[in-house]
Protein backbone atom coordinates (compact mmCIF):
# COMPACT_ATOMS: atom_id res chain seq x y z
CA UNK A 1 0.00 0.00 0.00
CA UNK A 2 2.92 2.62 1.04
CA UNK A 3 4.36 1.30 -2.17
CA UNK A 4 1.06 2.86 -4.61
CA UNK A 5 1.00 5.63 -2.62
CA UNK A 6 4.89 6.86 -3.73
CA UNK A 7 3.65 5.83 -7.08
CA UNK A 8 0.80 7.68 -7.32
CA UNK A 9 2.75 10.61 -5.91
CA UNK A 10 5.56 10.58 -8.07
CA UNK A 11 2.93 10.25 -10.97
CA UNK A 12 0.70 13.38 -9.99
CA UNK A 13 4.39 14.99 -9.28
CA UNK A 14 5.50 14.08 -13.09
CA UNK A 15 1.52 15.09 -14.60
CA UNK A 16 1.50 18.58 -12.46
CA UNK A 17 5.11 19.26 -14.20
CA UNK A 18 3.92 17.98 -18.11
CA UNK A 19 0.34 20.45 -16.91
CA UNK A 20 2.57 23.56 -16.59
CA UNK A 21 4.19 23.52 -20.61
CA UNK A 22 1.44 26.24 -21.97
CA UNK A 23 -0.51 24.39 -25.04
CA UNK A 24 1.07 26.47 -27.32
CA UNK A 25 4.59 26.32 -25.75
CA UNK A 26 5.24 22.34 -26.63
CA UNK A 27 4.86 23.39 -30.23
CA UNK A 28 7.39 26.18 -29.96
CA UNK A 29 9.63 23.69 -28.20
CA UNK A 30 9.42 21.27 -31.14
CA UNK A 31 10.69 23.93 -33.26
CA UNK A 32 13.43 24.34 -31.87
CA UNK A 33 14.51 21.08 -30.75
CA UNK A 34 12.28 18.77 -33.22
CA UNK A 35 14.65 15.56 -31.93
CA UNK A 36 12.68 15.72 -28.48
CA UNK A 37 9.70 13.88 -27.84
CA UNK A 38 9.38 15.17 -23.91
CA UNK A 39 10.04 17.92 -21.98
CA UNK A 40 10.28 18.09 -18.20
CA UNK A 41 10.43 21.54 -16.25
CA UNK A 42 13.49 21.86 -13.97
CA UNK A 43 12.83 24.12 -11.34
CA UNK A 44 15.40 27.13 -10.31
CA UNK A 45 13.31 28.04 -6.52
CA UNK A 46 9.61 28.47 -8.15
CA UNK A 47 10.40 29.49 -11.59
CA UNK A 48 10.85 26.85 -14.12
CA UNK A 49 14.72 27.44 -15.46
CA UNK A 50 14.90 25.27 -18.41
CA UNK A 51 12.84 21.81 -19.80
CA UNK A 52 15.03 19.19 -19.84
CA UNK A 53 14.51 17.57 -23.71
CA UNK A 54 14.34 13.78 -23.70
CA UNK A 55 13.56 11.59 -26.71
CA UNK A 56 11.36 8.88 -26.83
CA UNK A 57 12.83 6.81 -24.90
CA UNK A 58 13.31 8.92 -22.20
CA UNK A 59 17.15 9.20 -22.93
CA UNK A 60 18.48 13.01 -22.06
CA UNK A 61 19.46 14.86 -25.41
CA UNK A 62 19.50 18.34 -24.40
CA UNK A 63 17.39 21.34 -23.23
CA UNK A 64 14.59 23.87 -24.29
CA UNK A 65 15.00 27.42 -22.10
CA UNK A 66 14.00 30.67 -22.52
CA UNK A 67 17.31 33.45 -22.43
CA UNK A 68 15.93 37.12 -21.52
CA UNK A 69 17.86 40.21 -21.98
CA UNK A 70 17.29 44.15 -22.11
CA UNK A 71 17.63 46.55 -24.98
CA UNK A 72 15.69 48.95 -25.59
CA UNK A 73 12.40 46.75 -24.69
CA UNK A 74 12.65 42.98 -22.73
CA UNK A 75 13.68 40.79 -25.68
CA UNK A 76 12.71 36.65 -24.90
CA UNK A 77 14.18 33.85 -26.60
CA UNK A 78 13.42 30.45 -26.89
CA UNK A 79 16.92 28.40 -27.52
CA UNK A 80 17.10 24.33 -28.10
CA UNK A 81 20.13 22.99 -26.93
CA UNK A 82 21.65 19.64 -27.43
CA UNK A 83 23.70 17.93 -24.09
CA UNK A 84 27.10 18.63 -25.81
CA UNK A 85 26.58 22.14 -25.77
CA UNK A 86 25.45 22.20 -29.60
CA UNK A 87 22.45 25.62 -30.04
CA UNK A 88 19.64 23.69 -32.30
CA UNK A 89 17.99 26.28 -33.22
CA UNK A 90 16.35 29.68 -31.64
CA UNK A 91 13.13 31.63 -31.54
CA UNK A 92 12.54 34.94 -30.51
CA UNK A 93 9.20 34.92 -28.52
CA UNK A 94 8.66 38.47 -27.57
CA UNK A 95 10.43 42.05 -28.72
CA UNK A 96 9.31 45.57 -28.80
CA UNK A 97 12.59 47.12 -30.73
CA UNK A 98 12.29 49.57 -33.10
CA UNK A 99 10.41 48.67 -36.64
CA UNK A 100 12.47 47.75 -39.42
CA UNK A 101 15.80 48.28 -36.94
CA UNK A 102 16.08 46.14 -33.81
CA UNK A 103 13.31 44.06 -35.36
CA UNK A 104 15.30 42.59 -37.24
CA UNK A 105 16.37 40.48 -34.98
CA UNK A 106 13.05 38.13 -35.33
CA UNK A 107 14.42 37.79 -39.48
CA UNK A 108 16.05 34.14 -40.33
CA UNK A 109 19.25 36.45 -41.72
CA UNK A 110 19.64 36.73 -37.75
CA UNK A 111 18.07 33.77 -36.33
CA UNK A 112 19.51 31.19 -39.06
CA UNK A 113 23.24 31.90 -37.37
CA UNK A 114 22.23 29.95 -34.33
CA UNK A 115 21.46 26.77 -36.48
CA UNK A 116 23.65 24.16 -35.09
CA UNK A 117 25.73 25.93 -33.68
CA UNK A 118 28.11 25.25 -30.89
CA UNK A 119 30.78 28.99 -30.94
CA UNK A 120 27.89 31.23 -30.55
CA UNK A 121 31.05 34.19 -30.70
CA UNK A 122 30.51 33.17 -34.27
CA UNK A 123 26.83 34.81 -34.34
CA UNK A 124 27.43 37.93 -35.93
CA UNK A 125 25.31 41.00 -34.81
CA UNK A 126 22.86 43.01 -37.06
CA UNK A 127 24.52 46.31 -38.46
CA UNK A 128 21.97 48.97 -37.37
CA UNK A 129 20.63 46.69 -34.96
CA UNK A 130 24.04 46.07 -33.26
CA UNK A 131 22.49 46.62 -29.53
CA UNK A 132 19.23 44.48 -30.28
CA UNK A 133 20.72 41.60 -32.05
CA UNK A 134 24.03 41.88 -28.83
CA UNK A 135 21.34 41.46 -26.23
CA UNK A 136 20.21 38.26 -28.03
CA UNK A 137 23.81 36.83 -28.35
CA UNK A 138 24.68 37.13 -25.04
CA UNK A 139 21.57 36.17 -23.27
CA UNK A 140 21.69 33.29 -25.18
CA UNK A 141 25.35 32.51 -24.47
CA UNK A 142 25.17 33.18 -21.04
CA UNK A 143 21.76 31.21 -19.55
CA UNK A 144 23.25 28.23 -22.74
CA UNK A 145 26.64 27.90 -20.73
CA UNK A 146 24.68 27.83 -17.11
CA UNK A 147 22.29 25.03 -18.34
CA UNK A 148 25.45 23.02 -20.47
CA UNK A 149 27.24 22.71 -16.67
CA UNK A 150 23.95 21.23 -15.45
CA UNK A 151 23.43 18.93 -17.87
CA UNK A 152 26.75 17.48 -17.69
CA UNK A 153 25.79 16.40 -14.00
CA UNK A 154 22.55 14.65 -15.78
CA UNK A 155 25.06 12.81 -17.35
Amino acid sequence: MVRLKIICFVTAGLLLGLAQIEAGEELDFKEVLPQASQFMPVKKGAEVFYYKAQDQDGKLIGAVFKAEGKSYSAIETLVGMLSDGTIVAIKVLSQNETPGIGSRITEPQFTDQFRNIKDISKVQAITGATVSSQVVIDAVRKKAEAIKELLKDEA
